[in-house]
Protein backbone atom coordinates (compact mmCIF):
# COMPACT_ATOMS: atom_id res chain seq x y z
CA UNK A 1 0.00 0.00 0.00
CA UNK A 2 1.08 3.15 -1.04
CA UNK A 3 2.02 5.78 2.27
CA UNK A 4 0.05 9.14 2.03
CA UNK A 5 2.18 11.94 2.93
CA UNK A 6 1.39 14.66 5.47
CA UNK A 7 2.32 17.20 7.00
CA UNK A 8 1.67 18.16 10.24
CA UNK A 9 2.66 21.82 11.58
CA UNK A 10 2.71 22.80 15.02
CA UNK A 11 3.86 19.18 15.82
CA UNK A 12 5.00 19.63 19.29
CA UNK A 13 1.94 21.51 20.96
CA UNK A 14 -0.25 19.36 22.44
CA UNK A 15 -2.26 18.53 19.50
CA UNK A 16 0.46 17.96 17.26
CA UNK A 17 2.06 15.46 19.41
CA UNK A 18 -1.09 13.53 20.00
CA UNK A 19 -2.34 13.86 16.45
CA UNK A 20 1.77 12.51 15.18
CA UNK A 21 0.73 9.78 17.49
CA UNK A 22 -2.50 8.74 16.41
CA UNK A 23 -1.48 8.77 12.73
CA UNK A 24 1.51 6.83 13.99
CA UNK A 25 -0.86 4.28 14.86
CA UNK A 26 -2.87 4.16 12.63
CA UNK A 27 -0.53 3.35 10.02
CA UNK A 28 -0.15 4.22 5.73
CA UNK A 29 1.30 7.35 6.76
CA UNK A 30 4.92 9.47 6.11
CA UNK A 31 4.94 12.02 8.62
CA UNK A 32 6.74 15.27 7.75
CA UNK A 33 6.36 17.70 11.09
CA UNK A 34 7.35 21.14 11.26
CA UNK A 35 7.52 23.75 14.41
CA UNK A 36 10.00 26.27 15.99
CA UNK A 37 11.34 23.67 18.63
CA UNK A 38 12.84 20.20 17.91
CA UNK A 39 10.36 17.02 17.81
CA UNK A 40 9.71 15.87 21.69
CA UNK A 41 11.35 12.22 22.12
CA UNK A 42 8.08 11.14 22.74
CA UNK A 43 7.58 11.44 18.70
CA UNK A 44 10.35 11.65 17.30
CA UNK A 45 10.81 8.41 16.23
CA UNK A 46 7.56 8.54 14.32
CA UNK A 47 8.34 11.39 12.02
CA UNK A 48 10.11 10.63 8.78
CA UNK A 49 11.04 14.10 8.35
CA UNK A 50 11.16 17.45 10.95
CA UNK A 51 11.39 20.87 9.29
CA UNK A 52 12.56 23.08 12.49
CA UNK A 53 12.20 26.90 11.90
CA UNK A 54 10.25 29.57 11.55
CA UNK A 55 7.25 28.32 9.31
CA UNK A 56 6.49 31.41 7.29
CA UNK A 57 9.94 31.38 6.14
CA UNK A 58 10.18 27.49 5.60
CA UNK A 59 7.32 26.86 3.44
CA UNK A 60 9.09 27.19 0.39
CA UNK A 61 10.88 24.44 1.54
CA UNK A 62 7.50 22.18 1.14
CA UNK A 63 6.57 23.14 -2.55
CA UNK A 64 8.93 19.88 -3.29
CA UNK A 65 6.86 17.77 -1.43
CA UNK A 66 3.66 15.37 -2.25
CA UNK A 67 1.37 15.98 0.36
CA UNK A 68 -1.93 14.06 0.18
CA UNK A 69 -2.77 16.38 3.61
CA UNK A 70 -1.65 19.12 5.71
CA UNK A 71 -2.57 19.28 9.17
CA UNK A 72 -2.03 23.03 10.05
CA UNK A 73 -1.78 23.35 13.65
CA UNK A 74 1.04 25.88 14.32
CA UNK A 75 -0.81 29.27 15.88
CA UNK A 76 -0.11 32.20 18.29
CA UNK A 77 -2.68 31.33 20.72
CA UNK A 78 -5.24 33.60 22.14
CA UNK A 79 -3.70 35.07 25.44
CA UNK A 80 -0.11 35.31 23.90
CA UNK A 81 -1.82 36.94 20.87
CA UNK A 82 -3.38 39.92 22.60
CA UNK A 83 0.46 40.64 23.52
CA UNK A 84 2.02 40.29 20.55
CA UNK A 85 -1.05 41.42 18.25
CA UNK A 86 1.44 41.97 15.14
CA UNK A 87 3.82 38.61 15.51
CA UNK A 88 0.23 36.78 15.79
CA UNK A 89 -1.33 38.00 12.76
CA UNK A 90 2.32 37.31 11.18
CA UNK A 91 2.01 33.64 12.34
CA UNK A 92 -1.61 32.72 12.24
CA UNK A 93 -2.49 34.99 8.92
CA UNK A 94 0.83 34.97 7.21
CA UNK A 95 1.74 31.34 7.70
CA UNK A 96 -1.73 29.94 6.79
CA UNK A 97 -1.73 32.14 3.63
CA UNK A 98 1.16 30.56 2.51
CA UNK A 99 0.52 27.26 3.06
CA UNK A 100 -3.16 27.38 1.50
CA UNK A 101 -0.90 29.08 -1.41
CA UNK A 102 0.89 25.62 -1.25
CA UNK A 103 -2.03 23.31 -1.26
CA UNK A 104 -4.04 25.57 -3.83
CA UNK A 105 -0.71 25.60 -6.30
CA UNK A 106 -0.16 21.40 -6.25
CA UNK A 107 -3.89 21.05 -6.25
CA UNK A 108 -4.28 22.44 -9.77
CA UNK A 109 -0.86 21.60 -10.98
CA UNK A 110 -0.92 17.87 -10.68
CA UNK A 111 -4.91 17.17 -10.89
CA UNK A 112 -5.36 15.99 -7.20
CA UNK A 113 -7.19 17.65 -4.14
CA UNK A 114 -5.04 18.07 -1.22
CA UNK A 115 -6.90 17.99 1.80
CA UNK A 116 -6.19 20.96 4.32
CA UNK A 117 -7.58 20.18 7.51
CA UNK A 118 -7.68 23.72 9.80
CA UNK A 119 -8.36 23.69 13.67
CA UNK A 120 -10.08 26.87 14.48
CA UNK A 121 -11.83 27.95 17.69
CA UNK A 122 -15.14 29.09 19.55
CA UNK A 123 -12.31 32.07 19.91
CA UNK A 124 -14.04 32.99 16.33
CA UNK A 125 -17.41 34.03 18.11
CA UNK A 126 -17.75 36.96 20.25
CA UNK A 127 -20.32 37.68 22.41
CA UNK A 128 -21.58 41.18 22.92
CA UNK A 129 -22.00 40.85 26.86
CA UNK A 130 -23.14 37.64 29.63
CA UNK A 131 -26.42 38.64 29.29
CA UNK A 132 -26.61 37.53 25.69
CA UNK A 133 -23.51 34.81 26.67
CA UNK A 134 -26.58 32.94 28.52
CA UNK A 135 -29.48 33.72 26.15
CA UNK A 136 -27.61 32.21 23.45
CA UNK A 137 -26.91 29.03 25.27
CA UNK A 138 -25.56 26.80 22.03
CA UNK A 139 -24.82 28.63 18.84
CA UNK A 140 -24.11 27.80 15.20
CA UNK A 141 -21.00 28.15 13.32
CA UNK A 142 -22.76 31.45 11.05
CA UNK A 143 -23.93 32.89 14.70
CA UNK A 144 -22.38 35.28 16.85
CA UNK A 145 -18.94 35.43 14.59
CA UNK A 146 -17.52 38.96 15.88
CA UNK A 147 -14.49 37.97 17.47
CA UNK A 148 -12.79 39.97 20.05
CA UNK A 149 -9.51 38.93 20.36
CA UNK A 150 -6.90 38.75 17.74
CA UNK A 151 -6.68 35.14 17.85
CA UNK A 152 -10.35 35.23 17.01
CA UNK A 153 -9.83 37.31 14.33
CA UNK A 154 -7.17 35.33 12.53
CA UNK A 155 -8.68 32.17 12.95
CA UNK A 156 -12.24 33.45 11.24
CA UNK A 157 -10.14 35.16 8.55
CA UNK A 158 -8.38 32.09 7.85
CA UNK A 159 -11.45 29.90 7.59
CA UNK A 160 -12.80 32.60 5.09
CA UNK A 161 -9.00 31.94 3.66
CA UNK A 162 -9.76 28.30 3.67
CA UNK A 163 -13.23 28.51 1.95
CA UNK A 164 -11.80 31.49 -0.83
CA UNK A 165 -8.93 28.50 -2.16
CA UNK A 166 -10.84 25.35 -2.19
CA UNK A 167 -14.14 26.76 -3.66
CA UNK A 168 -13.28 30.28 -5.22
CA UNK A 169 -9.73 30.66 -6.53
CA UNK A 170 -9.19 30.29 -10.31
CA UNK A 171 -13.15 30.95 -10.87
CA UNK A 172 -12.40 33.06 -13.61
CA UNK A 173 -11.45 29.76 -15.68
CA UNK A 174 -13.84 27.86 -14.47
CA UNK A 175 -16.36 27.81 -17.94
CA UNK A 176 -13.75 26.29 -19.89
CA UNK A 177 -10.63 24.40 -17.87
CA UNK A 178 -12.13 23.95 -14.57
CA UNK A 179 -9.22 23.77 -12.01
CA UNK A 180 -9.23 21.27 -9.18
CA UNK A 181 -9.58 23.21 -5.72
CA UNK A 182 -7.57 21.92 -2.52
CA UNK A 183 -10.10 20.45 0.05
CA UNK A 184 -10.21 22.80 2.72
CA UNK A 185 -11.74 21.83 6.28
CA UNK A 186 -11.86 23.20 9.20
CA UNK A 187 -13.07 22.09 12.81
CA UNK A 188 -13.77 24.95 15.51
CA UNK A 189 -12.59 23.40 18.83
CA UNK A 190 -14.02 23.88 22.28
CA UNK A 191 -11.23 24.26 25.00
CA UNK A 192 -9.03 20.90 24.78
CA UNK A 193 -7.71 19.11 27.73
CA UNK A 194 -5.21 16.32 26.90
CA UNK A 195 -4.22 13.92 30.44
CA UNK A 196 -0.63 13.52 28.38
CA UNK A 197 0.94 17.23 28.46
CA UNK A 198 1.09 20.15 30.39
CA UNK A 199 -0.87 23.23 29.54
CA UNK A 200 0.57 25.73 27.71
CA UNK A 201 -1.06 28.68 29.30
CA UNK A 202 -4.03 29.10 27.03
CA UNK A 203 -7.09 30.96 27.77
CA UNK A 204 -9.31 27.91 28.31
CA UNK A 205 -6.50 26.23 30.26
CA UNK A 206 -7.18 27.46 33.99
CA UNK A 207 -9.71 23.53 34.00
CA UNK A 208 -6.63 21.53 33.69
CA UNK A 209 -4.32 23.96 35.76
CA UNK A 210 -6.37 23.70 38.52
CA UNK A 211 -6.06 19.80 38.82
CA UNK A 212 -2.34 19.94 38.00
CA UNK A 213 -1.98 22.08 41.18
CA UNK A 214 -4.13 19.94 43.21
CA UNK A 215 -2.47 17.04 42.61
CA UNK A 216 0.99 18.79 43.55
CA UNK A 217 -0.29 20.28 46.55
CA UNK A 218 0.25 23.58 44.94
CA UNK A 219 -2.18 26.71 45.56
CA UNK A 220 -4.05 27.72 42.40
CA UNK A 221 -5.03 30.86 42.07
CA UNK A 222 -8.35 30.53 39.44
CA UNK A 223 -7.55 33.56 36.26
CA UNK A 224 -11.70 33.50 35.84
CA UNK A 225 -14.44 33.93 37.71
CA UNK A 226 -16.46 30.61 39.41
CA UNK A 227 -19.29 30.57 37.24
CA UNK A 228 -16.83 31.52 34.13
CA UNK A 229 -18.66 28.53 31.54
CA UNK A 230 -17.24 27.38 28.03
CA UNK A 231 -17.47 24.21 26.53
CA UNK A 232 -14.45 21.52 26.70
CA UNK A 233 -13.00 18.59 24.94
CA UNK A 234 -10.78 15.53 25.75
CA UNK A 235 -7.63 15.43 23.13
CA UNK A 236 -8.47 11.98 22.17
CA UNK A 237 -11.96 13.68 20.98
CA UNK A 238 -10.41 16.49 19.15
CA UNK A 239 -8.07 13.83 17.83
CA UNK A 240 -10.58 11.82 16.68
CA UNK A 241 -12.85 14.38 14.98
CA UNK A 242 -10.47 15.81 13.28
CA UNK A 243 -9.51 12.09 11.47
CA UNK A 244 -12.96 11.73 10.74
CA UNK A 245 -13.29 14.80 8.77
CA UNK A 246 -10.34 13.93 6.82
CA UNK A 247 -11.87 10.52 6.50
CA UNK A 248 -15.59 12.27 5.37
CA UNK A 249 -16.34 11.54 1.30
CA UNK A 250 -16.41 15.42 -0.12
CA UNK A 251 -19.53 14.84 -1.13
CA UNK A 252 -21.05 14.00 2.30
CA UNK A 253 -19.21 18.11 3.35
CA UNK A 254 -22.77 20.81 3.40
CA UNK A 255 -20.26 23.24 4.84
CA UNK A 256 -16.23 24.32 5.27
CA UNK A 257 -16.23 25.07 8.93
CA UNK A 258 -17.40 22.54 11.56
CA UNK A 259 -18.89 22.62 15.14
CA UNK A 260 -17.88 20.32 17.30
CA UNK A 261 -18.27 19.72 20.82
CA UNK A 262 -18.44 17.53 24.07
CA UNK A 263 -19.27 19.07 27.18
CA UNK A 264 -19.68 22.79 28.53
CA UNK A 265 -19.04 23.22 32.87
CA UNK A 266 -18.20 26.45 34.74
CA UNK A 267 -14.97 26.75 36.47
CA UNK A 268 -16.55 25.82 39.76
CA UNK A 269 -17.32 22.60 38.41
CA UNK A 270 -13.90 21.96 37.61
CA UNK A 271 -12.81 23.02 41.21
CA UNK A 272 -15.51 20.87 42.87
CA UNK A 273 -14.32 17.97 40.59
CA UNK A 274 -10.50 18.66 41.72
CA UNK A 275 -11.60 18.77 45.57
CA UNK A 276 -13.35 15.87 45.23
CA UNK A 277 -10.00 14.28 43.69
CA UNK A 278 -7.72 15.34 46.03
CA UNK A 279 -9.16 17.36 49.17
CA UNK A 280 -6.86 19.31 50.34
CA UNK A 281 -6.42 21.34 47.28
CA UNK A 282 -6.49 25.29 47.82
CA UNK A 283 -8.23 26.71 45.08
CA UNK A 284 -9.05 30.28 44.91
CA UNK A 285 -10.70 32.76 42.43
CA UNK A 286 -8.50 36.20 41.38
CA UNK A 287 -9.74 36.71 37.91
CA UNK A 288 -7.29 38.38 35.63
CA UNK A 289 -9.82 41.27 33.50
CA UNK A 290 -8.06 40.76 30.45
CA UNK A 291 -8.51 36.96 30.41
CA UNK A 292 -11.78 37.05 31.74
CA UNK A 293 -13.07 39.38 29.28
CA UNK A 294 -12.02 36.57 26.67
CA UNK A 295 -13.33 33.98 28.25
CA UNK A 296 -16.84 35.49 28.35
CA UNK A 297 -16.60 36.54 24.94
CA UNK A 298 -16.95 32.75 24.03
CA UNK A 299 -20.54 30.86 24.23
CA UNK A 300 -21.11 28.65 26.90
CA UNK A 301 -21.73 26.10 23.88
CA UNK A 302 -21.65 25.19 20.70
CA UNK A 303 -24.52 23.31 18.13
CA UNK A 304 -22.62 20.42 16.32
CA UNK A 305 -25.48 19.07 14.83
CA UNK A 306 -23.71 19.53 11.13
CA UNK A 307 -20.74 17.60 12.03
CA UNK A 308 -22.92 14.99 13.65
CA UNK A 309 -25.36 14.85 10.29
CA UNK A 310 -22.69 14.92 7.84
CA UNK A 311 -20.15 12.61 8.88
CA UNK A 312 -21.04 10.86 11.94
CA UNK A 313 -19.52 12.85 14.50
CA UNK A 314 -19.86 12.09 18.61
CA UNK A 315 -17.09 12.40 21.17
CA UNK A 316 -16.46 9.28 23.51
CA UNK A 317 -15.75 11.16 26.43
CA UNK A 318 -18.92 13.28 28.90
CA UNK A 319 -17.91 15.19 31.33
CA UNK A 320 -17.99 11.81 33.73
CA UNK A 321 -16.10 9.78 31.32
CA UNK A 322 -13.64 12.82 31.17
CA UNK A 323 -12.68 13.22 34.05
CA UNK A 324 -12.98 9.51 36.01
CA UNK A 325 -11.38 7.38 32.84
CA UNK A 326 -9.37 10.00 30.86
CA UNK A 327 -7.72 12.88 33.08
CA UNK A 328 -7.64 12.15 36.63
CA UNK A 329 -5.93 8.67 36.35
CA UNK A 330 -3.30 10.27 34.58
CA UNK A 331 -2.92 13.17 36.60
CA UNK A 332 -2.54 10.72 39.62
CA UNK A 333 -0.17 8.60 37.65
CA UNK A 334 2.30 11.96 36.52
CA UNK A 335 2.28 12.86 40.18
CA UNK A 336 2.22 9.37 42.17
CA UNK A 337 -1.15 10.75 43.78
Amino acid sequence: MTEKQVLVTGACGEIGQALVQELAKRGGYKIITSDLAPLPDSISHLAAEHVQGDLVYKVKIFYDYDFDVIFHLAASLSSKAEIATEEAHRINVEGTMQLLMLAAYRSEKYGKAVKFIFPSSIAAYGMPDIAMKRKAGTVREEEWDSPHTMYGCNKLYCEKLGTYYSRFHGQKHLDEHPPVMMDFRAIRFPGLVSAFTLPSGGTSDYGPEMLHAAAQGKPYACFVRPDTIISFMAMPDAIKSMLMLMDAPRENLTTSVYNVAAFAITAEDFRQRALSAFPSADITFEPNPRRQGIVDSWPEDVNDSRARADWNWKPDYDVDRFFEEYFLPEIRKRYGK
